[in-house]
């Protein structure tokens, strides 16, 4: 395996990062993992602007994209795998120990693992931990992830692949590493960016394409739902076939199976939509 780091391409066995990295030592970063089919992206330049969105919100220079797509195109080139999750990281760099940070300059990391394909449906919990969306990162993609480790482990935990939070208002808010969308009376809705949630690149591109309502709902909307489904970067479109105990009827159901097979479509048509 070869990771860029820094501005060259390194054997992952000597890629090394300061132990007094900002990314390390205060989770001052932001990241963007992408899918990776056949040496191909998916969605590049929206992660790209999305990895810009987020540092600025840190307060980090602007990553520089040329860089970050060479760099990408090089650890595509020297990993080859039929299906990928790409991961940009993007750090404060080399800083003293607590929030002040350096002035040596952002981190780089680029890296790919091998992945298997999602399967078409999955199970879901609800964990009583919520989402502050008025919190100073509330909708940056930060590497300070421990709270959906602690969310995914619950989900784990309870049979299921995905943990689902509300925010402090009680209303229903993301995944750990998704975003979440339901069926209500016939009609498709997900959470509005004002709930907190990350601006997923799979959700922005359902919105568009299946015609998703963004609105405020509450978290009760999960036992009222007739269908409900999750997106994101390495699941794309997946069903949701249970909510803690409860059995969602239809998973695939016919307004997901839908937006699945647009998805599909689209997404195949143009790579960098």
């Amino acid at each position: 395996m070869r990771i860029w780091l820094d501005g060259a391409l390194r054997d992952a066995d000597s890629a090394r990062v300061s132990v007094f990295d900002h990314g390390l030592t205060v989770g001052d970063g932001v990241f963007e993992t992408l899918k990776a089919e056949r040496g191909m992206l998916f969605a590049l330049t929206r992660h790209l602007d999305r990895l810009t969105r987020s540092a600025r919100g840190l307060g980090l220079p602007d990553p520089d994209p040329d860089e970050v797509r060479r760099a990408c195109a090089a650890v595509l080139e020297a990993n080859p795998v039929p299906l990928g999750r790409l991961r940009i990281t993007y750090t404060g760099g080399l800083s003293p120990l607590g929030s002040d940070r350096g002035a040596s300059g952002p981190t780089l990391v680029v890296a790919l693992g091998e992945t298997a394909r999602r399967p078409d449906s999955t199970a879901v919990i609800t964990v009583p931990w919520v989402r502050n969306e008025r919190s100073a990162v509330a909708g940056l993609k930060t590497t300070s992830y421990a709270e959906n480790v602690v969310g995914l482990a619950a989900a784990h935990r309870g049979g299921a692949s995905e943990a689902l939070f509300a925010n402090t208002l009680g209303r229903l808010c993301e995944g750990t590493g998704s975003n979440v969308f339901v069926v209500l009376d016939g009609e498709l809705y997900t959470p509005s960016l004002d709930s907190g949630c990350l601006a997923g690149i799979t959700r922005a591109l359902v919105v568009e394409w299946a015609g998703a309502k963004e609105t405020d709902l509450p978290f009760e909307a999960l036992d009222q739902a007739e269908e409900i489904f999750l997106t994101s970067t390495l699941r794309d479109v997946q069903a949701v076939h249970r909510v803690d105990g409860r059995t969602v009827s239809a998973a695939p159901g016919p307004v997901t199976a839908e937006a699945m097979r647009v998805f599909d479509a689209r997404s195949g048509e143009d790579l960098d939509p």
